[in-house]
């Protein structure tokens, strides 16, 4: 009798990733070995003013990511756990750099959790060497001329250069 097939584990990644540092590729590498499948969902929020498009992340993000075969870029808008649904993951995968991340990522996990019963979150811890780095604060650095180079890879880095220039 052979045995019954395996069931696929699919985690989502979700964020902004306005722009992608190296912080969160440790979490997409870190991740993808945890799930069968990893979906890097771009959050397209309106209401947030954005250094770079939501096409221009994804695209991004689909150039840094190759080196991981179970790992795909998506984007969606309106309620995270209506694309869980939709995609048929079983958990949600956040970063936790400090306490603050914590309490306010533990609001969210317990509202999905809420809305979707369903939906678990599994907290990751970010590595040491990343666990001040933000996108907020890379773009800052990048804005006034700094040197980014240790927190983000070589091409979001030339993307930051070239979009901070035409601003200033």
């Amino acid at each position: 009798m052979a045995a019954p097939p395996k069931s696929r584990i699919v985690a989502i990644y979700p964020g902004s990733f306005d722009p992608i540092t190296n912080g969160h590729l440790d979490l997409i590498s870190r991740g993808s070995k945890l799930a069968d499948h990893l979906i890097v969902a771009v959050l397209e929020n309106r209401r947030k003013q954005s250094l770079f498009s939501v096409d221009e992340r994804v695209e991004m993000l689909r150039e840094v990511v190759k080196p991981f075969a179970n790992v795909e870029v998506g984007c969606f808008h309106g309620l995270l756990v209506d694309y869980v649904a939709e995609r048929g993951a079983n958990f949600i995968i956040r970063g936790i750099r400090a306490i603050s991340d914590y309490e306010y990522e533990l609001q969210i996990a317990h509202m999905n959790r809420r809305l979707s019963p369903g939906v678990e979150t599994v907290f990751l811890m970010a590595a040491e060497a990343y666990s001040f780095v933000s996108s907020q604060l890379v773009k800052e650095v990048a804005s006034l001329g700094g040197n980014v180079s240790e927190f983000v890879p070589p091409l979001i880095e030339e993307h930051l250069k070239n979009r901070v220039s035409k601003r200033n």
